[in-house]
């Protein structure tokens, strides 16, 4: 039986659902799923707590089963964050070296510097990502770290969310009785479930259409070069149908997964979906294109956002693919309608394998956020956080920096 000490627990909090997966390292590099808990919720609206009771129980009883298919006493998490809150920027910073050769306490004092760029008073630092490096005038240095030089430059990605949006989030674990040790941009933890490492280094975007906002992220070189969140997602989908076809909300939701397809080329007038009557009135046929025709424009559009996004990064003359994942990625066909409006070579992503335990049972994208916070979480750099320092945890004020940015500048050393 495995102790808590010994185990990460990411947890999911969407507009949708709540998902925790709990899991430990084998030491060698393989994940053990221990377990998973699922939950409605309906305590969000677009990523953001609007109802913290019904926020707090979605956790409690999305971690309650965890913890008994783990068979452990639950205390700490890793909490992902999205909502369309998140923004991010584009920022510069400089030094000079005394000694003229560059060392970890030089690179560590470039970055707090980057760290002390001014934001919206409502806004907190979520993570700082270096981009590139620049010595003296030698760009495209990505590990200054022992070369010679006079002036190190260094461009980084800002990525920032709101006080009280993180502060929420932060108010509902603890309320449910647990810990947070460190909140993540869900594209991020994302990307390390679904995403291939060839992908990472030639260059991918990666979209995550959850059932409040679809986020993307673009990776290139194994950095992620541009992040965006998107105020449309599957519930504006369900909505559509709802209103279409003027059933309740549930039943929508129901004909979504059950019939839906995001093309209507792929479908078939002769199959017929039977709609009951709302108040006792007869029941209605419809066929798949009717359905159909509900669907594909709302997924037109997200799609049609997210390569706007996609072009806004500087990178998309780089990139080849895309991975779709989330629940809202499960719709039939959404890969080809995908290929059509991105021009990208486009597959859904799901949860790869990597160890034992309940890993078929969390190979769905719906599990990409969830997966990806617990393999965030067991690399052996974060565990030596978590378990040495302390740090990456706290959500401190902007005027005392952030934890999160601290904690990243760590691990940034430390994978150097």
């Amino acid at each position: 039986m495995a102790t808590a000490d010994q185990i990460i627990v990411g947890i999911d909090i969407g507009t949708t659902k709540v998902c925790a997966v709990a899991a430990e390292s084998d030491g060698q590099g393989k994940i053990n799923v221990l377990g998973i808990g699922l939950a409605e919720s309906d305590g969000l609206n677009r990523g953001v707590v609007v109802n913290i009771d019904k926020t707090v129980a979605s956790i409690q009883k999305a971690i309650d089963a965890a913890e008994r298919a783990a068979d452990v006493e639950i205390q700490n998490v890793i909490v992902g964050i999205a909502g369309d809150h998140i923004k991010s920027y584009e920022s510069t910073g400089v030094i000079t070296i005394a000694n003229q050769e560059i060392s970890n306490k030089d690179v560590k004092r470039l970055l707090e510097d980057t760290a002390s760029v001014k934001i919206e008073d409502d806004k907190e630092i979520l993570h700082i990502i270096p981009q590139e490096f620049i010595v003296d005038s030698q760009d495209g240095v990505h590990d200054p770290v022992g070369m010679r030089g006079v002036r190190l430059k260094a461009n980084v990605d800002i990525i920032t969310g709101d006080v009280h949006a993180m502060k929420n989030i932060y108010r509902c674990i603890e309320k449910a009785g647990y810990h947070v040790i460190d909140v993540v941009l869900e594209p991020l933890a994302s990307s390390f479930s679904v995403l291939h490492e060839d992908e990472l280094i030639a260059g991918v975007a990666l979209i995550d259409i959850g059932g409040g906002t679809t986020d993307v992220a673009v990776f290139e070189d194994h950095k992620i070069r541009h992040t965006a969140v998107i105020a449309i997602a599957g519930n504006n989908v369900t909505e559509d149908i709802r209103k279409g076809l003027g059933v309740m909300r549930n039943y929508a939701e129901q004909l979504k997964c059950q019939f839906g397809c995001a093309m209507v080329d792929y479908t078939d007038d002769q199959d017929q979906i039977k709609i009951p009557g709302l108040g006792g009135r007869p029941d209605k046929i419809i066929s798949s294109s009717t359905l159909a025709q509900m669907i594909q424009p709302r997924l037109e559009e997200i799609l049609e956002i997210a390569h706007l996004e996609i072009r806004r990064s500087k990178y998309a003359a780089h990139l080849q693919v895309a991975v779709l994942t989330g629940g809202g990625s499960k719709i039939p066909n959404i890969k080809e309608l995908a290929d059509e409006i991105l021009g990208l070579d486009t597959r859904i992503g799901s949860p790869t394998k990597r160890g034992s335990g309940l890993w078929e049972e969390v190979s769905d994208p719906k599990y990409a956020t969830g997966t990806g916070l617990v393999q965030y979480g067991l690399s052996p750099n974060f565990l030596g956080d978590i378990h040495g320092t302390g740090v990456g945890g706290a959500l401190h004020s902007k005027g005392s920096g952030t934890g999160n940015f601290f904690a990243g500048i760590k691990r940034w050393f430390d994978e150097l």
